[in-house]
């Protein structure tokens, strides 16, 4: 009985003295931020790139250990947030949710958009990504990609594509997909997607191009037909969707949310924050929650969202330049 007891208070002892060194490494790898995260979103709430910076604050305070608040600084289609936070000082723990608009369209077509987007900010960590989608309204009774590819080869007149404004990404997508199917589009812009969405279904616009997740809810309900998305592979959440390299055409694109830091924020502050959004975003809980509101969730490291974002500005940057479009 001894030896066994002698054995236990050895085994206990061990333990706690790996414990307790393990302590002060634990904490070294995980140290906490100076101060509470303001998440700047260059948009009104309830939209998708707030709704995905919501998800990642709710659980990205914990992680820190301090408050992390989500400001919506609607203005200029998002520049206005990006003029804001390009001017933030290297004590102010900020990061702003950016996307395509603002960081690669806006610096192309705007003499001075006000930042500029390579110098000024670093990015973080990139969040999430969506697809463009292809719609029709049930005017046209057509349920495939390939149906309206004929339609538009024989009646090249009937090719009006509406998007939710002009100059955004969904209006340069239709030029690509007007190469593909070798058209020229009349591109008509509207007031949002809000208004789009309303002359599709209506009957008074034929075909639409705008993103999977504005789209989805009304084809869901079989008031318009999404007949092809623009990524490499299926959507999760829309698998009876195919691509249009599924339906024939030689194309894909996507968009995404990524996170990016003032160039003042010291380098130390950018890679923690990086890393504990990559944690986040690996939770199963938010991942299943992005899903619901028909977001894919991305789990990027720093480097893997700088190599990203260089690819996205080499296959999108000749588009922009090549439509000549001008605000």
């Amino acid at each position: 009985m001894t030896a066994f007891l002698s054995r236990r208070k050895l085994t206990a002892w061990c333990l706690a003295l790996a414990a307790g060194a393990a302590a002060p490494l634990a904490h070294a790898q995980a140290p906490a931020l100076d101060g509470a995260l303001t998440l700047v979103v260059g948009y009104t709430a309830g939209g998708s790139t707030d709704r995905i910076a919501r998800l990642v604050a709710e659980r990205l305070g914990p992680k820190l250990g301090v408050a992390v608040t989500v400001e919506n600084r609607p203005g200029e289609g998002g520049r206005l947030a990006a003029k804001e936070v390009r001017r933030a000082p290297a004590t102010q723990n900020v990061l702003m949710l950016g996307n395509p608009a603002v960081m690669v369209v806006a610096p192309l077509v705007f003499k001075d958009a006000g930042y500029d987007a390579e110098k000024d900010f670093v990015p973080v960590s990139q969040v999430s990504s969506y697809d463009f989608a292809l719609a029709v309204g049930n005017k046209l009774q057509l349920d495939r990609a390939m149906f309206l590819v004929g339609r538009l080869w024989a009646h090249p007149e009937e090719a009006v594509f509406g998007v939710p404004a002009t100059g955004s990404l969904p209006h340069f997508f239709g030029l690509m997909v007007g190469d593909a199917l070798s058209v020229q589009p009349q591109i008509k812009g509207y007031g949002g997607s809000a208004p789009l969405s309303a002359d599709l279904s209506g009957g008074s616009l034929p075909i639409a191009i705008d993103t999977l997740d504005s789209l989805y809810g009304q084809h869901v309900a079989g008031k318009i037909r999404i007949l092809a998305v623009s990524g490499k592979k299926r959507v999760s959440f829309a698998p009876n969707i195919p691509t249009f390299r599924e339906a024939g055409m030689k194309i894909d694109a996507d968009g995404w949310n990524t996170f990016f830091a003032p160039a003042s924020m010291p380098p130390a502050k950018v890679q923690l924050l990086s890393t504990r959004i990559r944690e986040v975003m690996q939770d199963p809980a938010l991942q299943k929650a992005a899903n619901a509101a028909y977001i894919t969730p991305i789990v990027s490291t720093q480097a893997e969202t700088v190599q990203m974002l260089k690819a996205f500005r080499q296959q999108w940057e000749p588009v922009v330049r090549r439509s000549g479009f001008q605000p």
